[in-house]
């Protein structure tokens, strides 16, 4: 491979590439041969930095430069100042608005702070359609120790002694999952890759795909060995078109070096992959939804048991894990699980990857310890409110989690916390809300999506949830009374208990989390016929507001 002095790094993730980031690459080429530079420097396509406030990113190699909000019009000043000269462009630097100073360096900002990159440690780092950069980076090199000097049952150990929990919402321990469905014995097993990411505000595991799509397909091969499967699927949302792309680069790749197929690492085991498209259906991220819809069925959950680990795609034992539970994998396998199990709290090891969005000054990607608090994540990395405006609410899981008050801002984040206060880790989408929210219209916004949503399978959720966003409604237009708000508190009741899966269980959670922390809105719109944040139309012609990504 050939050595370069010097690495022009481009973020090419999908934020970024909305905002001509592809186009910035070939003008850095091009600029690189005009000045006679090609040789020496290199320019690389990378997955997300995470800073999507601040995009498009380009960072310089070896020098740590970290230059945001880049132009195709600022390409010719970086090379000719930085590169040839270098200067470094100082007006294209971070101003850390704290301290009103300019930063060079990406470790250096406070948004990376308080963060630890494992799930998301290559995106930002090296090119996703290059395999032997994620070779360079210890890529693979846990598929073939597993193969070639552990057992599936000790494979399966050490994911049970990391405490590695599923990061699609669940929380199910990821190495009991694997062990259950190694238990059942059969010839033919499935390994499915859940990349069905369908919260609003949420690109977690399009961001892992789109910038380090190798971890994913390695941790998959490992998974395979450990239950004793040969075929993997990844079932991901036609919507994500440049994930989909570098996925298939990268399958191909693998298959390729021998990282896929037959008698991989000169062993016995042979493993292949294959994309499944979604057609968007939230409902999907639901387990058996998902295999049905890869059967090529409708997409609507089935009771349990049996589980999918008993009985799951085709009838066969199947694991069905999330994109960012399987890019864990590979470090676990290297550094082992005392290493990973160091870090979080004592029933949520690791580190968890939020997609922070809202009204919070730096939007963007972020990869933190479990135990962190929501402070934490939403002033010192997120820099605080916009506009220096009220913080009121920050809502996690996506349209299933709850909306949280100021008072538990410094609750530490796992699983259980997240729950004792009636919300919910979820996926990781996080929206925060300040005083211009109403928390009425924000319940009523997340009701017309889960109801959109349901697959109509069950009554609870079907019925319930339409009767749920038809009183909230009324609240909302000024024609709210006080049997309504006990109404909808005893159907949220009703349907979170009785509904059939994961969705409806759910769904009522915005609905009952709000009428518990902000009691004083819903009267003043039912009793006053009153809006406290003035978004409500309450009886007059207005728009919907929802929160800004």
């Amino acid at each position: 491979m050939k050595r370069y002095r010097s690495h022009i790094l481009v973020c090419g993730g999908t934020a970024c590439e909305s905002q001509e980031s592809r186009e910035m690459i070939g003008k850095f080429e091009d600029e690189l041969k005009k000045t006679g530079y090609s040789e020496e420097v290199q320019v690389v396509k990378t997955g997300c930095f995470g800073f999507c406030e601040k995009g498009p990113i380009v960072k310089i190699h070896p020098d740590h430069v970290f230059y945001v909000e880049v132009k195709p019009e600022d390409i010719e000043e970086i090379v000719k100042e930085h590169i040839i000269k270098g200067r470094i462009v100082q007006r294209l630097l971070y101003e850390e608005p704290t301290l009103e100073k300019k930063i060079e360096e990406q470790e250096k900002i406070s948004f990376y702070h308080k963060q630890l990159r494992i799930a998301l440690r290559n995106c930002g780092f090296i090119n996703p359609e290059n395999i032997e950069e994620y070779i360079a980076e210890n890529g693979y090199l846990a598929l073939g120790k597993v193969l070639t000097e552990m057992t599936p049952e000790e494979v399966i150990q050490t994911v049970k002694d990391s405490g590695l929990r599923g990061r699609g919402g669940g929380g199910f321990p990821t190495g009991y999952k694997w062990e259950l469905t190694y238990r059942n014995k059969n010839d033919v097993k499935f390994i499915i890759c859940n990349a069905d990411e369908g919260d609003p505000g949420a690109f977690m595991d399009r961001s892992i795909l789109e910038g380090d799509p190798h971890s994913v397909l390695e941790a998959m091969a490992i998974a395979g060995y450990a239950i004793g499967a040969e075929k993997g699927y990844i079932y991901i949302r036609a919507e994500y078109p440049l994930a989909i792309q570098r996925l298939n680069i990268a399958i191909e790749q693998a298959r390729e070096y021998g990282f896929l197929g037959e008698k991989i690492f000169n062993s016995d085991f042979n493993f292949d992959i294959e994309l499944k498209y979604g057609a968007g259906a939230f409902v999907c991220g639901e387990e058996t939804a998902l295999i049905n819809s890869v059967e090529g069925g409708r997409g609507e959950p089935n009771a349990k048991p049996p589980f999918p680990a008993e009985s799951g795609l085709w009838d066969k034992p199947t694991s069905v894990n999330n994109v960012e539970t399987f890019a864990n994998i590979p470090q676990i396998i290297l550094k082992g699980p005392a290493w990973f199990s160091r870090v979080g709290t004592e029933g949520s090891k690791g580190t968890k990857v939020f997609a922070l969005a809202g009204k919070v000054n730096n939007v963007g990607l972020v990869e933190v310890p479990m135990g962190i608090t929501l402070r934490e994540i939403i002033y010192d990395i997120g820099g605080g409110i916009r506009d220096n405006k009220k913080f009121k609410a920050v809502q996690t899981g996506g349209p299933s989690g709850g909306c949280i008050p100021e008072e538990y801002l410094d609750t530490h984040i796992d699983y259980e916390t997240l729950k004792e206060i009636g919300s919910m880790m979820g996926s990781g989408g996080m929206i925060v809300m300040d005083e211009d929210n109403c928390m009425v219209n924000i319940s009523k916004f997340y009701l017309e999506f889960t109801e959109d949503e349901s697959c109509g399978k069950c009554t609870p959720c079907r019925i319930g949830n339409k009767r749920l966003h038809e009183i909230l409604t009324r609240i909302t237009n000024g024609r709210g009374t006080e049997e309504d708000l006990e109404n909808l508190k005893s159907l949220g009741e009703m349907v979170k208990e009785s509904s059939l899966c994961g969705l409806g269980q759910s769904s009522p959670n915005p609905v009952l989390s709000t009428m518990k922390y902000f009691a004083e809105e819903y009267h003043e719109h039912v009793v006053n016929k009153k809006c406290p944040a003035g978004v409500c139309s309450m009886g007059k012609k207005k728009a919907t507001t929802i929160p800004k990504k």
